[in-house]
Parts: structure tokens; sequence; C-alpha cells
């Protein structure tokens, strides 16, 4: 029978009524959950989270914040090898791309721990210097960041369910914020399991955390001006949130992680087996085959000389076309399936689309060899690598992300070309230069860097040791410009601020040092 998921909130689990939703295992077909959020007063969850969870929260200094995120961090690190087997089961994920979803959530902790040291015993953070604004240096202006009053809501994408939830919570709990957080139900078992622990462990003060299972009901209906909102998932859905009154009549804050068609470039003094090539070669490979392709980050587009273009297919297509496809449990196994039924469906129709546009190199919708799986079970497909002659005749390309294991070989002719068609995306949360040659480099990080949040460089320098473009970093910002969403989150002291309100105090310069010192 599938376990009941429960939600936690007003400081107490709920079991829904009403229609259930369950949560499969996506090789199999296996129903391992089941859960509603029917009858929960969302409401008072919320009144619960302020009340409650704020005040404790901002009682504490920020180094008192960060020893409740190292003790969380220890709590979670016990029971690693349990996250690792549930991402597997429900997630559709190898045991490596379980590492990675689960092994990012508790790095993101660390990270913040040392963020919160850094700012030690303080309730609030100097925003810069002190600015003379009269006649003399007696009356002075300063910046001061203070957490906001209200609850997080963190809505989270079906792909990272570990990671997603952690590295939200850890900046909202750090800045001094309580957390609501709702996991995309398809992949809700393993943030289920961690919020158990989380609350089994009473580390963190009554009210800080939250956790829906299942549907939002009518929650962010009761949002209100102190509250924030941070959504990763569809641009759709984003403009949805956008549009909900909390934003538009109370300005309720509404970060956004959305659709990116990430791209990647070859520069033209790239060598065919080259060290740049090679890390390039893999970078791209290892962006179709994690997590099936399911990633904000993963690699769509990549841009090649037109003279590599054929030599660069063909290296791809070979890589793609050996990796073991199947049953995730299995050792062998480097990717296993897509999350569900629907995402399957979505990524078949757009690669029926893009086949119009450009010549396909290798993939099949159809799997007909998959590692200990029953024939007709799962939602698989193999690595799909498409190529496009002339980069002007295929628009879909860079109009239509498709979540899954599809990526496009692109050629450019020159460098102002080349931004234009990265830029044709509409912005992204990342995008890669590999190169060798420092005046290329520069041009194209420069000249990319307004439609992207992050870029990467990579070169015969740091070919051993780059972790890939598909690795947020918490110490960078993740997010981006146009299509990616507008938001940022993390970015090491940065991420603090989304939670915490920036205002400007004026006054006698003595008095305002005292008030607030360095």
């Amino acid at each position: 029978m599938p376990v009941k998921l429960k939600s936690f909130v007003g400081g107490r689990w709920h079991q829904g009524s009403g229609k259930t939703v369950t949560l499969l295992n996506p090789a199999t077909e296996e129903p391992l959950a089941e859960t509603s959020t029917g009858g929960i007063d969302f409401r008072a969850a919320l009144t619960h989270a302020r009340s409650v969870g704020g005040p404790a929260l901002r009682s504490m200094t920020f180094a008192e914040r960060a020893e409740k995120l190292q003790e969380l961090y220890e709590v979670l690190f016990a029971n690693r090898e349990e996250f690792i087997e549930l991402s597997i089961e429900n997630g559709g994920n190898t045991r490596n791309d379980a590492k990675f979803d689960v092994d990012g959530a508790t790095a993101t902790l660390l990270a913040y721990v040392d963020v919160g040291k850094q700012l030690g015993d303080r309730h609030l953070i100097n925003d810069g210097e002190s600015t003379q604004i009269g006649r003399t240096p007696r009356y002075a202006g300063k910046h001061i960041l203070t957490p906001l009053h209200g609850a997080a809501v963190h809505v989270n994408a079906f792909n990272f369910p570990a990671w997603g939830m952690i590295e939200k919570a850890a900046v909202a709990w750090l800045a001094g914020m309580p957390v609501v957080s709702k996991p995309a139900t398809s992949t809700a078992l393993l943030a289920h399991r961690m919020t158990e622990i989380i609350i089994d462990s009473a580390v963190l003060p009554e009210g800080a955390f939250s956790f829906i299972a299942g549907s939002v009901g009518d929650l962010l209906e009761h949002l209100g001006p102190q509250d924030v909102l941070a959504f990763t998932g569809s641009g759709d859905t984003a403009a949805v949130l956008r549009r909900l009154d909390a934003h538009t009549k109370q300005s309720v804050r509404v970060n956004v992680e959305a659709d990116s068609l990430n791209a990647a470039v070859m520069g033209p003094d790239v060598e065919a087996g080259s060290e740049t090539w090679q890390m390039m070669l893999n970078e791209v490979v290892t962006d179709v085959r994690q997590k099936a392709g399911q990633k904000c980050t993963a690699i769509r587009r990549v841009f090649v000389p037109p003279a590599k273009l054929e030599s660069f297919s063909d290296a791809l297509g070979e890589r793609l076309e050996d990796i073991v496809i199947g049953n995730p449990a299995e050792a062998s196994v480097r990717m296993g399936p897509l999350v569900s039924a629907n995402q399957l469906d979505d990524v078949r129709a757009a690669i029926e689309v893009l086949q119009g546009q450009t010549t396909k190199v290798t993939g099949s919708l159809e799997p007909e060899e998959l590692l200990g799986i029953q024939v007709g079970k799962g939602y698989f497909l193999t690595p799909h690598l498409f190529r496009v002659d002339d980069a002007a005749s295929a628009p879909i390309v860079h109009e239509r992300e498709i979540f899954g294991p599809v990526v496009s070989v692109l050629p450019y002719e020159d460098t102002g070309t080349l931004i234009n068609s990265c830029a044709a995306g509409g912005g992204s949360l990342v995008s890669s230069v590999y190169s060798d040659d420092r005046n290329f480099s520069r041009e194209l990080l420069i000249g990319l860097a307004p439609f992207n949040g992050r870029l990467t460089h990579g070169s015969s320098r740091v070919a051993g040791i780059s972790p890939g473009p598909g690795t947020v970093m918490p110490m960078l910002v993740h997010g981006g410009p146009g299509r990616a969403g507008g938001g940022e989150e993390l970015g090491g002291l940065r991420g603090l601020s989304f939670y915490m309100q920036r205002t400007a105090v004026q006054g006698y310069s003595a008095l305002l040092d005292k008030f607030f010192p360095d």
C-alpha cells in the first residue's frame, strides 16, 4: 500500500482530505505514496509561521541562526543514504544523480553556515558605509537590512526536491524568516522525509518550518505585504503568480526561476581532441544525461565554428549513444526515466516540432533496450541530438526549451552574430564559453553577460577542476533575466536581501555609528 504523506503546518502534522494524488516510481510505474491537502487551513498556517516562527528566528543573531543550520546539516547528512534511495525510487535518478541533489542541499547549508559566522552576533546588516548628506559630517545617512516580519513561501520544482527546498530555506532561515515549503507533488517523497527528520530533530524553533505535501489550495490568496514568494518552475505558472493580488496590490515580493535555453560556445581556436574540446564535450554530455536532462541549468544549444560542426556533432552523438539507460537502481545505468508520463508526453511533442527544422543525429522516442525494465514500463526516451546547418532556419531552437535529454548543435560565422544568437533565447540562467583565446573569451563573456545570470569560462587551465555549468554554486547568484524569470537566488550574502528590508536611516552621524556599528 502506498504511504500517506502529510503536511506540517501550524505546528502539527495534517493528513489532507478529499481527492488524492499518487506518487509513482517513474522507472517501474509502481505507486509509492498518496497525498492531499484538502481541509487544511492555509490562512492559519501562515499566521502561525508569522506570529510564532518569525519572532523566534528574529530573536537570534546571525551567528545563532548559523549554529542551527550547522545542526541541520549534521542531522540531514546522517540520513544521506536514506535520502539517496528515495531520490532513486521517486525521482528516477541514478545514484550519482541522486547524490548531486542530496549533497547539493547539505553543501548549501554549510555555505550559509559560513555566511552566518561572518555576520556574527548581530541582528541586522549594514549595507555600505555612512554617507555625509549635510553641510558637515555631523549629519549622515546609511542603509540597513532587517528581516521582514512575514513568511517566506517557497514553491519548488520536481527535479531537485532536496536541493531546491534546502537552498531556499537555508537563506531565509539565516535572514530571519520562517519558511512554508511546497515541493512539486510528483517527487515530494524525498522532501517529505527530509521534513520529518527536520521536525523530529527539533533543531528549529516552532513555526520556523512548515511543509505542504500537495496542492497549495488558497495559500497564496492569504499572502500579505511582509511575506515573500519564491518560485521555481515554468514560465506559464510564473506569469499566473505575478498576477496575484498579493503581488499587484500589496507588492508582495516574487522571485522567479523559470525556463532557460542555456548555451555553450566553442571558440574558433579549439582543436579537436584538445583539452578544451574534451572539456566541452564532457560537460555537454553530462548536462544531457544528468537527471535525464531535467535541469534548469542544462545546456540546450551548442554553438561551434562551421568547420567543426560535423566533427563535434559526430563526437557528441557517439558519446550519447553509449549512455546506458534503464532502471536507475541498477549500478551500470547512467540515465534514468523522466519523472512522469506528462513530462514524457511534453518532451516527445516538443521533439516532434524540433525535428521539422533540424537534422536528427541520434535519439529514439521508443527505446528498445532498457536495462532492468519490464517492456512497456517507465517514462523513458534516449538522448536526442539535433544538428542545424543554417542557424537562421531553425528559430524553434531559440524559442522552445525541451526539458529532457535534448540538445542542438548550431554553427556561427562571427562573434556579433554569435552573441545575437545566444541572446535569441530570451534570457538564460547560465551560458558557457570554451576557449584558450583570451581576446575571444573576453569579448564573448562581456557580450553575453546582459543575457545571463551566470557565465562559465572553460579552458585548458581549468579542464580538470571545473564542476561544469550545470552545478549551481551557493556563493554565486542563481537566476537570470527575461525568460529565465528575472530573479536571483543564493549569491552568498546577496541572497539574504530578498528576505530583508533595506532602509535608509539619517541623523546625527555619531549616534548612527553607535546604533548601527560596522
